[in-house]
């Protein structure tokens, strides 16, 4: 397959953003807003399509005219999409960075022209680094290829890494979303807006996308990764509508992708931390690597949560708002094993929620989970806990 994927989902947002087209009222400078792999950046390729398009209709881009048709296949050289990448191994200077990012970029762009339906929420870590905002800032300032305008796309924004700015680099990225040139609409997408610099918010018109429902999660795993449809339904459920996150539990060629197996890793991490014996404890605290707390780690917690929250519920009997629902017997049996698990639950996630935010600080993985467990272990069985969030954080530094 060769091209975009259809929008799916949407439909009142595109209208509106259609009919604002339509009459030349589309602000210059965007934000849409919601959960990842949603589609987010998908409606803003959408929208820049559209603005191209040469026959546009009253709902939406033609599909038919060549810019339409060169927009699909990524190939219109007025539609630039930059998002975020691994950080090329490069020696040298921000210049050196950014033809390091634009010839990573340009391999990604084709993977992606080759099979669009692709995963999000990459365990790797990635980033926007602001050597791209010379980049940027060239094409803004470039006159149009082949259209009247030229559409940006900034996806994933808060993957934006503030401290590989020079403030030349930052103050003119600033400057060309307060100020686009007027051949210029700028799109930038976010599943976190709070991570975005205040000053890159005020200067951006907000639209929120709300997250798919599950039956059209499945039915895209149905037709492209032929899943069959009682396992289809147990991923969109666990993706929370998002067809990006569904990509990354169901991988390629019917194995499982990253985040199945960090969920697996957070469910085996739970079950340790329910054992009185540290066995298994020290078993999962030595399989995690002792560097990089952000990327796999982090992503490991977060299902963690998902896994505390679901313990949480099926003690409280309420079943049917449990997310892995493919192991909802274990669950069950976890909770009669744990008379305080309804309890403790919430005192665990806010824990697990503490060393979540201090993996940004790249804190050594195997002393935060084990201390991590230990703690879970006392909360869930009605335990005086040893050590709390606050200590947890004084025992990693």
């Amino acid at each position: 397959m060769s091209g975009l994927a259809p929008l799916i989902g949407h439909e009142r947002e595109a209208e509106v953003l259609a009919r604002a087209v339509a009459r030349d009222e589309l602000p210059t400078a965007l934000l849409i807003l919601g959960a990842p792999g949603i589609g987010k950046q998908r409606m803003a390729i959408w929208l820049g399509q559209l603005l191209l398009c040469e026959d546009r209709r009253d709902d939406g881009p033609c599909g038919n005219c060549k810019s339409c048709r060169m927009a699909i296949r990524l190939e219109h050289p007025d539609l630039h999409w930059f998002f975020p990448l691994p950080r090329p191994k490069v020696s040298g200077g921000p210049d050196r960075l950014a033809d390091a990012l634009e010839e990573a970029r340009a391999s990604e762009l084709e993977t992606r022209r080759k099979d669009p339906w692709y995963a999000s929420g990459n365990t790797e870590l990635v980033g926007i680094y602001l050597a791209h905002a010379q980049v940027i800032r060239r094409v803004a300032n470039a006159r149009p290829s082949m259209a009247r305008r030229k559409i940006i796309i900034i996806g994933d924004a808060e993957n934006l890494v503030p401290q590989e700015a020079s403030p030349e680099a930052a103050n003119a990225l600033l400057k060309l979303l307060e100020e686009p040139p007027p051949d210029t609409v700028v799109i930038v997408t976010s599943s976190d807006g709070e991570a975005l610099l205040p000053t890159i918010r005020s200067r951006l018109t907000h639209i929120r996308l709300r997250s798919l429902q599950d039956s059209q999660v499945a039915d895209v795993l149905v037709r492209t990764r032929a899943i069959a449809p009682e396992r289809a339904a147990i991923i969109a459920r666990l993706s929370g509508g998002s067809i990006g996150r569904a990509l990354a539990f169901a991988g390629d060629s019917g194995s499982d992708g990253p985040f199945e197996g960090a969920r697996q890793e957070a469910r085996e991490w739970l079950a340790a931390a329910c054992e009185s014996r540290p066995g298994r404890r020290f078993t999962a605290v030595c399989s995690q690597a002792p560097a990089g707390a952000r990327g796999g780690f982090a992503t490991s917690l977060q299902f963690l949560i998902v896994w505390l929250r679901d313990l949480a519920a099926v003690a409280a009997g309420v079943d049917d708002v449990v997310i892995n629902r493919d192991a909802a017997d274990w669950l069950r049996r976890l909770a009669a094993q744990l008379p305080h698990a309804g309890a403790g639950a919430g005192l665990a996630i806010q824990d697990v929620e503490h060393v979540l935010q201090l993996t940004q600080n790249n804190i050594n993985p195997q002393l935060a989970l084990n201390s991590l467990l230990r703690v879970i272990g006392s909360r869930l069985r009605g335990e005086p806990a040893t050590s709390g969030g606050l200590a947890i954080a004084g025992s990693l530094t």
